[in-house]
């Protein structure tokens, strides 16, 4: 079973960063008026997955009025409002599966992001979670049989949904004032996964992003509603950290992608991102510490210029040179599926052109 505990232990409490102590002290004061209004803990579940003997379970607890998930999906509403939610810091969470019940707890934001000993069967299964007393939620855990060898790992800014990210001014429109109908899926991307996850039944599908916990509930349906195939998505608690001013999300997806080689070391994954920030540095730095987990990079372009057959090929056959693992470049979907396959990493449809 992997390490309960991703990180190494400090021999001493980590000194908090100012604005870290600023932060806190500003959510004790949301959190003592909330309950003072009658708000109770509400555990917001998140797809987990795990192994035979252990599960990583994703939750949230916040402050709702009736204590139901729903009260803090934000559904439909502008981005920003996910935002005004108010987190349990420290909460006992109880987590029931598999026969056994185990109490763990959430962290400075709210979160859980914990492995258990739970043992399940191979495929999508459900767990309890409950907090403060109140009434059970479940979520889903994807159990990854011991045989499977190859896994599909996504980007969701500017790779499954269109968020623009490399003009900031643009991204923020995007994220914290379009309600969540207003935004776009990138072109193919849905059809490209249910493609490569039909030739490989029984692989896991992970969405790593830099995007808060906060959107999660939106993400989930966008990725629902766009006919993107279930799996467990990977985000971070924004804000300061006991040692800097804000989180690193380049860090938070290093980070997770060890993980990820920890806890499936036969696992090969597709990695799949975009050009417009740093995922092709940091595939690319995995890749070459971890050979045996990569079956793949591929990458959307998002600048028009480059989006071109032979620019693509040109940046692909470069970086393939540093890498064991062959990377494709295409602005699309359907531009990564004909590439996979030409580098044999998909079996092309006979029906496909040639």
């Amino acid at each position: 079973m992997p390490d309960p505990t991703p990180h190494e232990p400090s021999l001493a409490e980590p000194i908090l960063h100012r604005a870290a102590r600023i932060e806190d002290a500003v959510q004790e004061f949301r959190e003592q008026r909330a309950r003072r209004r009658g708000l109770v803990p509400t555990v917001i579940p998140y797809n987990g997955y795990g192994a035979p003997g252990w599960v990583r379970v994703l939750c949230r607890v916040l402050l709702t009025r009736r204590g139901l998930a729903s009260d803090a999906s934000f559904y439909g509403v502008r981005g920003w409002k996910s935002f005004t939610s108010v987190a349990v810091d420290d909460a006992e969470v109880t987590i029931t599966a598999g026969g056994t019940t185990h109490v763990v707890q959430s962290d400075r934001g709210g979160v859980v992001d914990t492995i258990v000993p739970i043992d399940l069967e191979p495929g999508w299964r459900t767990i309890k979670l409950s907090a403060g007393g109140m009434r059970d939620v479940e979520a889903d855990v994807f159990i990854v049989h011991p045989d499977t060898r190859f896994g599909l790992l996504s980007d969701v800014d500017d790779t499954v949904m269109v968020t623009s990210l490399p003009r900031p001014m643009l991204a923020a429109w995007n994220s914290f004032v379009l309600t969540e109908h207003a935004r776009r899926p990138v072109p193919g991307m849905s059809v490209l996964y249910e493609r490569v996850l039909a030739q490989h039944p029984g692989a896991p599908t992970v969405y790593l992003s830099t995007g808060a916990w906060n959107v999660a509930p939106t993400l989930q349906r966008f990725l629902s509603r766009n006919l993107y195939p279930s799996g467990t998505l990977l985000l971070t608690d924004w804000g300061p950290t006991h040692d800097r001013f804000f989180r690193s999300g380049q860090l938070h997806k290093q980070q997770n992608l060890e993980r990820l080689a920890k806890d499936f070391p036969d696992v090969q994954w597709l990695l799949v991102g975009d050009d417009g920030q740093h995922d092709e540095a940091l595939y690319g730095e995995f890749a070459r510490a971890h050979p045996e987990n990569v079956a793949g990079v591929a990458i959307r372009q998002l600048s028009t210029s480059e989006a071109v057959l032979a620019g693509g090929r040109s940046r692909a056959q470069e970086r393939s040179r540093e890498s064991s693992a062959p990377w494709v470049y295409a602005p699309d979907g359907a531009g990564i599926w004909s590439e996979l396959a030409r580098v044999g990493l998909a079996e092309a449809d006979p029906a496909d052109p040639a």
